[in-house]
């Protein structure tokens, strides 16, 4: 377990005194996704280095975590990080496996020139083709793939933009983590031509390109994703699962909170094909709604990278980050699918309880004892995003930020 979240130099130092008997994985950041991804990768004794920006995750206390610290922010010097980078391989004296756990850490992991850094996932210009919602879209096109009906507004004016999607539309950037690092967010739904032009102009104080985009009546608890790994030979031996999250908080807009495996063969075909367009491999999350209005699920985002319920398919014997570290090691790894599970962020979802009205509990009693009781551990139909009685410190840093009086910087 790391004891500590370590100053740069320091966990140089500390990273130098360890000797590795095969890749240690770095995972970047160090928050929720960062923590189902080291616990993936300790099922393997692989060990794991925790690096982030600042110390508010809760990965580092976790015991699936030998290393955690401080590197430079890849969008505040993107110098400094590819320094900072090299000098955790000098350290460790050997080469490292990257895993990128939010857009702007695996997208430096990406185009980082360093040596001895083992990649598993595809370079810099496919990530971007599928980053980019612009080229995204259009590779789903060319497969008629649905999605929302969306106008680049480099191309297109934004006054025809509106007059043809009518008000409310929403404002989504070509590139999700740039606009919500600039903006606080990553899409904006405004009402009226004010609102969309203010939109319009934080966009462009930011250098941000945007698109106008229909809004969806999206039918609540109905939208889904497919995760999944593609090996750098293609999609035909893809490790993939579709789940739903099915309980957002807050409801409408939220982040997921419970999420449930799910047969949907379709929307895994639509994910896989559109991810062998872009010419990616890796790991992935596609995210589908489902427009009421049209009957239709519709793509609205792939993220190239691992994300908050990661131990979904961990869980379901789909151990994707495994996969993915087997891919760039001799480590060997094969898939033991499961029945149905079901992954659990008992934060927002006891917040989402108390204080939603008409919000339904999903879990039953028994559900609820062998949580409390961490019976659920030994298992494959439940688990959950930090709280584990056998790793009791991620759940016990997650209490503390909720009673600091800072803001906890990332919830992912």
């Amino acid at each position: 377990m790391a004891s500590t979240f370590r100053h740069t130099e320091g966990l140089l130092d500390a990273l130098a005194d360890r000797s590795f008997e095969r890749p240690p994985a770095l995972v970047a950041n160090a928050h929720v996704t960062g923590l189902g991804v080291a616990r993936a990768l300790a099922a393997a004794d692989v060990p794991v280095v925790a690096v982030d920006r600042s110390p508010d995750g809760v990965a580092p206390p976790s015991t699936a975590v030998d290393f955690a610290g401080r590197v430079a922010y890849p969008l505040d010097d993107p110098d400094g990080f590819e320094a900072d980078l090299a000098a955790v391989v000098d350290a460790v004296g050997r080469d490292i496996v990257a895993f990128g756990c939010m857009d702007e850490w695996a997208r430096a992991f990406a185009a980082a020139d360093v040596d001895g850094l083992r990649r598993p996932f595809s370079g810099p210009e496919p990530m971007d083709r599928v980053l980019d919602k612009e080229s995204l879209y259009a590779a789903a096109e060319e497969l008629d793939v649905p999605y929302p009906e969306t106008y680049r507004l480099a191309e297109t004016d934004p006054g025809r933009a509106a007059e043809e999607l009518g008000f409310p539309l929403v404002v989504k950037p070509a590139r999700k983590r740039e606009f919500e690092e600039a903006i606080g967010t990553n899409v904006v739904e405004v009402d009226d031509e004010a609102a969309f032009e203010t939109a319009l102009s934080a966009a462009r104080d930011a250098g941000v390109r945007v698109m106008a985009q229909e809004r969806i009546d999206v039918e609540r608890g109905e939208d889904h994703s497919v995760g999944s790994y593609v090996p750098p030979g293609g999609a035909d031996d893809a490790l993939a699962l579709v789940a739903n999250p099915a309980v957002r908080y807050p409801p409408s807009f939220g982040t997921s909170t419970l999420v449930e495996t799910a047969e949907r063969p379709a929307l895994r075909d639509r994910a896989l094909g559109v991810l062998e367009a872009c010419g990616y491999h890796g790991i992935s999350e596609a995210e589908f709604v489902y427009d009421a209005d049209r009957g239709e699920f519709l793509l609205l985002d792939i993220n190239t990278r691992p994300w908050k319920w990661i131990g979904l398919p961990v869980a379901a014997g789909l151990n994707l980050p495994l996969a993915a570290y087997a891919s760039v090691t001799d480590l060997r790894y094969e898939p033991d699918p499961a029945a149905d599970t079901r992954w659990i962020y008992l934060r927002d979802y006891l917040e989402l309880q108390a204080t939603t009205e008409g919000v339904r509990d999903r879990l039953d009693r028994e559900t609820w004892r062998r949580l409390l009781s961490g019976a659920f551990e030994d298992r494959d139909d439940l688990t959950t995003g930090v709280y584990r009685p056998s790793d009791p410190g991620p759940a016990a840093k997650l209490l503390a930020t909720a009673f600091a009086d800072r803001e906890y910087y990332c919830a992912c």
